[in-house]
């Protein structure tokens, strides 16, 4: 079985319609307290969770997870999983799938793929496209100046696949206020991998089914929820493999000083925390408050 899931505060969009009209995919769409509930209850391939079922379901990570935020995606990841999904993808509501989106995923077996090698503790994935000039939102910037790789063949089994998104790319917001891009990813620089960290987002990306047991959106950190989980799963050995983009994104409006605002955290302690997982993942703990910690523990006894 393969599930997408998603958070939402809007009507359904036409990107969440066409996901759900994907017949092998399932959808899980979590509520919020402002999601309009009624336009969701009887959508076609759509389970709603109401913000009623998941006080009912989950209440002590409810609780410490809070309104009014995508992390609350953390509970549809860990439904998909009591339903039985082999897969589970990741995708916000404003990405339209392109044809074959979800196909021939690359998890699982040997994949041959362009290798990436860097010295730095980091690769940036955007830095060895067409827009090398851009950079993946959570790389960490102090260390933008002295982004550099060597590229040779290799071979990956991936536990992660990380799709990239025409459009409007997911950069930081000190990268938006300089460059103002819509980006068509060229398809001949994937897919591709690293053995260093490297950043990726909640966006559009798929997990097997043991990654999401220990991949969690972490509350109350900002911008860096989804990136920091993917410092954090690849810190315990998970693979991710980077492919060419199968979305379209029009980005919902967003407040680019806000965005700012809340990815601080990242520009000031990533680096850090880098350091830190190479050694213990668990550090994570030291650098996010208690109650996302304590929520992230609490996620983990849900499987």
């Amino acid at each position: 079985m393969k599930v997408i899931v998603t958070t939402t505060i809007y009507d359904p969009s036409k990107e969440l319609l066409e996901f759900s009209s994907l017949s092998d995919w399932k959808i899980i769409v979590v509520g919020d307290v402002i999601t309009p509930h009624e336009k969701y209850e009887n959508l076609d391939n759509v389970i709603y969770l109401s913000p009623e079922y998941q006080e009912k379901k989950h209440k002590t990570l409810s609780d410490l997870i809070g309104w009014k935020n995508i992390q609350r995606r953390n509970i549809g990841f860990i439904e998909a999983y009591r339903l039985g999904a082999d897969i589970i993808a990741s995708v916000d509501d404003d990405n339209m799938p392109y044809s074959g989106w979800g196909q021939n995923l690359l998890l699982g077996t040997q994949i041959a793929a362009r290798q990436h090698t860097t010295e730095l503790i980091c690769l940036d994935p955007i830095f060895v496209t067409n827009y090398s000039y851009l950079w993946h939102r959570g790389f960490p910037i102090d260390l933008i100046k002295s982004r550099q790789c060597e590229t040779q063949s290799g071979s990956i089994k991936a536990d992660i696949q990380s799709d990239f998104w025409n459009g409007d790319p997911d950069i930081d917001a000190i990268c938006r206020m300089i460059h103002n891009v819509d980006c068509d990813f060229d398809d001949a620089c994937f897919p591709f991998f690293s053995h260093s960290f490297s950043p990726f987002n909640s966006q559009n990306t798929f997990f097997t089914k043991d990654v999401i047991k220990h991949y969690f959106v972490f509350p109350h950190i900002g911008r860096m929820d989804d990136i920091w989980a993917s410092y954090y799963v690849e810190a315990m050995g998970y693979k991710v493999i980077y492919n060419k983009a199968t979305v379209y994104q029009e980005r919902n409006k967003q407040d680019v000083m806000k965005n700012f605002e809340n990815e601080i955290l990242g520009y000031t302690k990533t680096n850090k925390l880098l350091e830190s997982l190479r050694n213990d993942p668990e550090s994570i703990k030291n650098f996010i408050p208690e109650r996302s910690w304590l929520s992230f523990l609490e996620y983990k006894k849900s499987f």
